[in-house]
């Protein structure tokens, strides 16, 4: 154990900083060294694991009731890229008009899609009716 002198008087021959490491324990600790590098160091070591995360953003891809076959396949790729981005998938059916009297065919589609997204994703919240549109909210399958 030093005395807080003694150890500044350290600090300064060495040409460092005197940084207080736990002042809350008994006694407190403190450490020699070069805080701009020290500081320098831990920006470095925050800003290379921000790199390494991937933050999951939620993408949307919009139906009909009477989407037709063809631009369905085509909005489907976009899921599939989607979710092996490692995105969830927002599947929203907007009905418009006299289509509010036939939310079963909403309702198969969007099961079709359930069914055709499992190799992929999961289904993570199972299609509701909000107002005028379904949505259903599928997560990705990590591999």
């Amino acid at each position: 154990m030093i005395t807080p002198e003694k150890a500044l008087v350290l600090a300064e021959e060495a040409g460092l900083d005197l940084v207080e490491i736990s002042p809350n324990a008994t006694p407190p600790v403190c450490k020699i060294m070069d805080f701009g590098k020290y500081k320098y160091e831990t920006q470095k070591k925050e800003s290379e694991a921000r790199k390494k995360q991937h933050v999951i953003e939620i993408k949307e891809i919009k139906f009909r009731p009477n989407t037709d076959t063809h631009d369905y396949d085509v909005k489907m790729r976009s899921v599939f890229k989607f979710l092996e981005g490692g995105d969830k998938v927002k599947v929203t059916l907007r009905f418009r008009g006299r289509e509010m009297a036939h939310l079963e065919l909403g309702r198969k589609l969007l099961e079709r899609v359930a069914e055709d997204v499992t190799e992929h994703g999961k289904v993570e919240a199972i299609p509701r009716l909000e107002g005028r549109q379904m949505v259903m909210m599928i997560n990705p399958t990590r591999h």
